[in-house]
């Protein structure tokens, strides 16, 4: 980790960011893309009219987007799974063998 202050001071960055609510996330792409994804979180980020038009550009191709909490339940419920039967079971001993 940092020394106290540097811990301190990525406390208060992140506090301000939930207050601006704003959220810090790692993007995968390609490196020619840097600089495009850099200039559209920016723009995404002071949502202003520039954002508005980006959010309707992305989401008239398709990309229909709401975040919301509980996805991965909701995923698991729509599973060709639910309803099949298949029963899974897990030993409860206290005392399991792993090999290393």
């Amino acid at each position: 980790m940092g020394t106290p202050a540097q811990n301190r001071a990525v406390r208060n960055y992140r506090a301000g960011l939930a207050e601006r609510g704003l959220a810090r996330f790692e993007v995968v792409a390609r490196d020619a893309d840097l600089e495009l994804i850099r200039t559209l979180a920016r723009q995404l980020a002071e949502d202003g009219p520039e954002a508005a038009k980006i959010r309707e550009a992305i989401g008239s191709h398709g990309a229909r987007y709401v975040p919301s909490k509980g996805g991965v339940i909701e995923a698991l419920r729509r599973s060709p799974l639910v309803g099949s039967g298949v029963a899974f079971k897990r030993s409860k001993d206290a005392s399991r063998r792993v090999k290393f």
